[in-house]
C-alpha cells in the first residue's frame, strides 16, 4: 500500500513539475559552425530586414548610397585636390578620391552597424537561441549592398573621365576580402564589448572619424614619409584602399609584397581574436543585454 501511494505521489509530482529543456550555444566549435549553416535562412532574413529598415520612409531611398560618397568626394577634391594641391598619381582627382571612398564607406558602415547590432536585436537575443554571430555578420552584408550601389556610380565616373582598368582588376576581390575580414573582425569584437560596456556606443563614432584621417581616403599614400610607412601600413584599410586604386587605376602607386603580407597578417589576427572574444562572451549576452 505504501509503495503504491509513493508511486502515485511521484507520478503526480512529475506531472506538476515537467522536465525543463535548456537550449544553449554549443560549446563544441564544429557544432557551432554547423548551427551557423543551419540558420542561414535566418541570416538572410535579418540582412534583408535591415536593408528594408535602413531606407524605409526616406525621400531619396537607396540613392543615399550615392549621395554620401558623392558629397564627400566633392569635399575632398576641393580641399586636397584644389587647395592643398595633393598629387593624384596621374588620374583625375575625383576618381582617385572616389575609389578610396568606396572601400572606406563599406568598412565604416559595416563596422558601425555591426558594433550596434546586438543591442538593436536585444529582444530577439533574450528570447530564443541561435548563433549570435549571425547578427553582426548580417549587418556587414547590408553594408555590402550600399557598396554595390555606389560601385555603379564609380563605373559611371570612370567612363566619364575615360579611365580604363587593365589586367590588375582581377586582384580586386582579394583586397575586397581583406576589407570584409577587417570589418567583421573589429565589428564583432566591439559588438561583444558593447553588450557589457555601453560606453562603446560613444567610442565607435570617434574610431570611425579617427580612422578616416589616418587612412588615405582623400589623398594618395605617396605623401606619407617613407620612415612612417611601416607603422602606417598596420592600418589594414591602407592596403585595401591602395589595392583598390592599384587594381582600378593605371599609373597608381605600386604595392610592395611586404605591405600586402603585413596587412593580411594584421587583418587575419584581428578577425581571429575578434571571433574568439565574441565566442567567449556569447553565452552571457542574454543575461546582460
Amino acid at each position: 500500500m505504501k509503495n503504491g501511494l509513493s508511486l502515485n505521489l511521484e507520478n503526480r509530482m512529475s506531472r506538476d513539475n515537467p522536465p525543463t529543456l535548456i537550449i544553449e550555444a554549443g560549446r563544441i566549435e564544429s557544432r557551432y559552425w554547423g548551427d551557423l549553416w543551419r540558420h542561414r535562412e535566418l541570416f538572410a532574413f535579418l540582412a534583408w530586414r535591415d536593408v528594408l529598415v535602413r531606407y524605409k520612409q526616406t525621400v531619396f531611398g537607396i540613392a543615399w548610397a550615392w549621395l554620401r560618397p558623392l558629397l564627400m568626394m566633392l569635399t575632398f577634391t576641393l580641399v586636397f585636390g584644389n587647395l592643398a594641391k595633393m598629387p593624384s598619381e596621374g588620374v583625375p582627382y575625383p576618381v582617385l578620391v572616389f575609389v578610396g571612398l568606396l572601400p572606406w564607406q563599406f568598412f565604416s558602415s559595416a563596422f558601425t552597424e555591426a558594433s550596434n547590432s546586438l543591442l538593436g536585436n536585444s529582444n530577439l537575443i533574450s528570447k530564443v537561441y541561435f548563433p549570435r554571430l549571425i547578427i553582426p555578420a548580417g549587418s556587414v552584408l547590408v553594408s555590402f549592398v550600399d557598396f554595390a550601389v555606389a560601385a555603379v556610380l564609380l563605373i559611371g565616373m570612370m567612363f566619364w573621365y575615360q579611365v580604363v582598368p587593365d589586367w590588375r582588376i582581377i586582384t580586386l576581390p582579394f583586397f575586397m576580402l581583406i576589407g570584409i575580414f577587417a570589418s567583421v573582425g573589429i565589428g564583432v569584437w566591439v559588438a561583444a564589448l558593447n553588450v557589457k560596456y555601453r560606453d562603446f556606443r560613444y567610442v565607435v563614432p570617434f574610431i570611425v572619424q579617427f580612422g578616416l584621417y589616418i587612412s588615405p581616403v582623400g589623398f594618395s599614400t605617396s605623401v606619407v614619409p617613407e620612415k612612417w610607412r611601416l607603422l602606417y601600413d598596420l592600418n589594414p584599410m591602407v592596403v585595401v584602399i591602395d589595392g583598390f586604386r592599384w587594381s582600378l587605376l593605371r599609373g597608381s602607386a605600386p604595392l610592395s609584397f611586404t605591405e600586402i603580407v603585413l596587412s593580411t597578417c594584421v587583418t587575419v589576427s584581428v578577425l581571429w581574436f575578434g571571433i574568439r572574444y565574441f565566442r567567449k562572451t556569447e553565452q552571457s549576452f542574454a543575461d546582460v543585454i
